[in-house]
C-alpha cells in the first residue's frame, strides 16, 4: 500500500482547500452571487460562462422622434464579466447616460480603473439627448471589476437625485467672444502656432497613418486640433484628439484631470494604418489653464507613442 509522505499530505491538502476559492471566483456558480452583491442587481449566467448584469434606463422618459420610446427598445445598460484563459476576467459593457451623467459616470470609471471605450449616440432628434458610454476593463480581481461598475450606475443615480431632468449646459458662466487672446501665450503653452479665423483661435498637430497605399494626414482629416472661443481671460476651447489605441485611454485621463470634458469618443474611418480613434472635448475657464490641460493630454500621448517605437 501506497503511503503519502507528510510533505506530499500537505501538498494535497492545500490543493483540496484551494480548489474551492478557484471554482468560486469563476464566471457562473457563486461568482454571479458576487457580482449580484456587489452590482446590486440580479445577474444572469448565459450558456457561455458570461455573467451579465443590467439596468433599464426608465427613470426619464425619451422622446423619440415624436415616439415616447420603451426601455426595452434600447434604453439599457448592461455589463458581462467572462473568464479569461490566463484566470482573470474580463468586463465589457454599455452604459446609459444622459448629457449631464457623462462626466461623473466617465470619472467613477476611471477612479476604480475601468476604461471608456466609446461614447456616442444612438438616435437622432431624441429628447433629452441620450448617449452610450462603452466600458471594458480586466485584471485578477472580479470583485473590483464589480465595484466599478457599480461606481458608474451610483454616479448617474446621484446625478439624478440632485436633478430629476437632466440640465441642458454645463456649470460655469459663459465667455463673451471678442477674438483676442493672449496668442503668444497660449502658443508657448501648446508649442505650436495658432490660427485665427475670425474670432476663433485655433491650434491644429498633424498625425499620419496609410490608407488604400497612401500616406494621409491633416488636409485629409486626421489631426489632433484646438479651438479657442471667448476672449483673454475667459474662453470655451473645443476639439479632437485623434489618438491610436494605444494611446486613447492616457489622452481622456490627462483631459479629466485637467476638468476638461469628454463629449465623444468614435472611430472616423475604417481601414487605415494605423487604426485611430477620435475623441471629442469640451471645456471652459481661463484661456491659459485649458490649454495647460491640453498641453499635458499631448504629451501624454506622445509617452504613450515613444514607448509602442
Amino acid at each position: 500500500m501506497n503511503i503519502l509522505s507528510p510533505k506530499m499530505l500537505l501538498i494535497a491538502c492545500a490543493l483540496f482547500l484551494y480548489a474551492p476559492v478557484v471554482f468560486a471566483s469563476s464566471p457562473g456558480g457563486d461568482s454571479a452571487d458576487i457580482i449580484s452583491d456587489i452590482v446590486d442587481t440580479p445577474a444572469t449566467v448565459k450558456a457561455n460562462g458570461v455573467v451579465r448584469v443590467g439596468w433599464q434606463r426608465d427613470d426619464v422618459p425619451v422622446m423619440v422622434d415624436g415616439l415616447k420610446l420603451p426601455t426595452p427598445a434600447g434604453l439599457g445598460s448592461w455589463a458581462g464579466f467572462k473568464e479569461m484563459p490566463n484566470g482573470g476576467f474580463m468586463l465589457m459593457g454599455d452604459t446609459v447616460v444622459f448629457e449631464d451623467e457623462i462626466t461623473p459616470a466617465m470619472d467613477a470609471a476611471f477612479a476604480h480603473d475601468l476604461e471608456i471605450t466609446a461614447l456616442h449616440n444612438h438616435f437622432v432628434f431624441d429628447s433629452p439627448s441620450v448617449y452610450f458610454m462603452h466600458i471594458g476593463g480586466h485584471g485578477k480581481n472580479l470583485a473590483k471589476l464589480a465595484e466599478g461598475v457599480k461606481a458608474m450606475w451610483d454616479a448617474i443615480k446621484e446625478v439624478r437625485k440632485q436633478h430629476a431632468k437632466p440640465v441642458d449646459r454645463f456649470p460655469g458662466s459663459v465667455p463673451d467672444i471678442t477674438g483676442e487672446y493672449k496668442t503668444e501665450a497660449l502658443e508657448g503653452i501648446l508649442g505650436a502656432e495658432g490660427s485665427l479665423n475670425g474670432e476663433v483661435l485655433k491650434f491644429t498637430f498633424e498625425r499620419s497613418a496609410t490608407m488604400h497605399g497612401t500616406e494621409f494626414g491633416a488636409p485629409m482629416g486626421l489631426s489632433t486640433w484646438a479651438a479657442f472661443s471667448g476672449n483673454k481671460e475667459h474662453a470655451v476651447v473645443d476639439g479632437d484628439f485623434a489618438m491610436t489605441a494605444d494611446e486613447v485611454q492616457a489622452v481622456m485621463h490627462a483631459l479629466r484631470e485637467a476638468n476638461i470634458h469628454i463629449v465623444a469618443l468614435h472611430n472616423h474611418m475604417v481601414g487605415e494604418t494605423p487604426p485611430y480613434y477620435f475623441l471629442h472635448y469640451w471645456g471652459k475657464g481661463d484661456p491659459e489653464k485649458l490649454a495647460q490641460g491640453i498641453r499635458s493630454a499631448l504629451k501624454a500621448q506622445k509617452s504613450i507613442a515613444k514607448q509602442s517605437e
